[in-house]
């Protein structure tokens, strides 16, 4: 059964090292919903959360090519188990100042932040799970979105694992 996978990857903290795990699942001809990468805990080491679909075999696969790669030092399922994940999403909406209390309202709903307002638009900013942020994006579409950039997935296990 084709399922979405979170899979975090510790790597060195090296030139080249994202284009060769972002390459292998190329070559594999598996496909990355959403990439992030950033700093770890440990000094020298980069985080990465990887959300990918496959089946149980594919993800198998997976783990085995990325412990291939020289610089990946361990890889998590991470959706195996409980885990919080999370996206930052900013989203430029067109707004007249005629519609801008609706606009807020739909911004309050979601705990999300007006964080720029031109004489045409307002800049919004939402944190959430993958999907308030395409509930967000879905409610807001009616007004007109000129322009939108998403983080992509970044997730923790929960508890003390």
């Amino acid at each position: 059964m084709v399922m979405k996978h979170t899979i975090a990857v510790l790597v060195n903290d090296q030139p080249g090292v994202l284009q060769r795990v972002s390459g292998l699942f190329g070559r594999r001809g598996y496909n990355i919903e959403s990439i992030t990468v950033g700093q770890s805990e440990e000094v020298g080491l980069s985080r990465m959360v990887i959300v990918t679909n496959g089946d149980e075999n594919t993800l198998e696969q997976i783990e085995k090519q990325l412990y291939k790669l020289l610089d990946v030092i361990k890889v998590v399922d991470l959706s195996s188990k409980p885990m919080v994940a999370r996206e930052l999403a900013l989203i430029k909406v067109k707004s007249d100042p005629a519609e801008r209390p609706e606009i807020m309202g739909v911004v309050e709903t979601f705990r999300a932040a007006v964080v720029d307002i031109g004489s045409t638009s307002l800049l919004v900013q939402v944190v959430g799970d993958t999907q308030k942020i395409d509930a967000m994006i879905e409610l807001l579409k009616p007004y007109g979105i000129k322009e939108l950039s998403r983080t992509g997935v970044t997730a923790m296990i929960r508890g003390n694992a």
